[in-house]
């Protein structure tokens, strides 16, 4: 019996999760989306019938925004429907579910931070897909069932913004980035953390519902660009402000999160984005096939 089970163990989020846990000694199941299909419902029953976690993660999603607006049904497969199976799968056996989400549940045309209790009004087919799952899961397990929401995820186990930004460095002499977008860089590694954090905090009675796991702090994708040049020792002026519309689906301008739940759960909430990217760099030049620079 493992204590943890973990869906979309080979995702950005999903590695770091498998590291904190093994840090922890938090004996986890991880399984990627080649061990278990997360649309399969009879799939996912026997995973956790078979399992039997007291703490399930669904770090499994469709994260292509762009392609969702296309392939509505497959982004409403994983990202709707999956979420629904593991609930009743949980409910059926006992465990808790902690449910990743995403700001894109908003509309972003806020101008103070998104309370946990916001009305969500998603303006992409991705944000509609990631809505119905949270609905799913706070319906099915109204008192086991967490919903973790966080945004502008960067980190060592896949392709981020961080990452394009650290390969465009080396590839172009200047760099075009919207200036438009306002939201919470956040490091996967803090946020694995937090899981790990709110599934013990779970298990003694912490209240369910919907946490905001994002970093302190906030900017736009111009001043993310730029620190990111600034830490590889590159001139932060060689990111330009983009002229005219960005392509692809339309992004929240505004995706601040407030962070208010934490310390009732007695979690202490994420660092500042500035100091979680500053510790994450060496990471993700090494990553790059770079060497790692001492940075200020």
């Amino acid at each position: 019996m493992s204590h943890w089970l973990v869906t979309g163990a080979d995702g950005l989020l999903g590695r770091d999760l498998r590291a904190a846990l093994e840090a922890a000694g938090q004996p986890a199941m991880c399984l990627g989306r080649g061990e278990l299909d997360v649309r399969d419902r009879r799939a996912v029953r026997g995973a956790i019938a078979t399992h039997r976690p007291v703490v399930v993660v669904n770090a499994a999603a469709y994260t292509d925004v762009d392609a969702a607006e296309t392939h509505q049904a497959q982004a409403q497969h994983v990202n709707g429907a999956a979420p629904l199976h593991l609930a009743s799968a949980c409910g059926e056996f006992g465990a808790l579910l902690l449910h990743l989400s995403t700001d894109y549940v908003f509309s972003g045309e806020a101008r103070v931070p998104y309370p946990e209790d916001a009305p969500p009004a998603p303006r992409t087919a991705y944000g509609r897909s990631k809505l119905e799952g949270e609905r799913a899961v706070l319906r099915l397990l109204p008192w086991t069932g967490y919903v973790v929401r966080t945004a502008w995820l960067f980190g060592e186990g896949g392709d981020n913004f961080v990452s394009t930004m650290i390969r465009l460095e080396r590839e172009r002499e200047f760099v075009d980035v919207v200036e438009d977008q306002r939201g919470q860089p956040t490091w996967s590694l803090d946020v694995a953390d937090r899981l790990v954090s709110l599934g013990r905090a779970a298990r003694l009675g912490a209240a369910p519902g919907i946490y905001h796991a994002t970093s302190g702090g906030d900017c736009t994708r111009l001043e993310l660009a730029r620190e990111v040049f600034r830490l590889l020792g590159a001139d932060p002026g060689r990111v330009r402000p983009l002229v005219g519309p960005a392509a692809g689906a339309r992004r929240p301008a505004y995706g601040v999160l407030e962070r208010g739940r934490w310390e009732a759960a007695g979690i202490e909430v994420i660092r500042d984005w500035r100091e979680a990217l500053a510790a994450a760099m060496p990471a993700l030049m090494a990553r790059a096939g770079m060497r790692v620079l001492a940075t200020t």
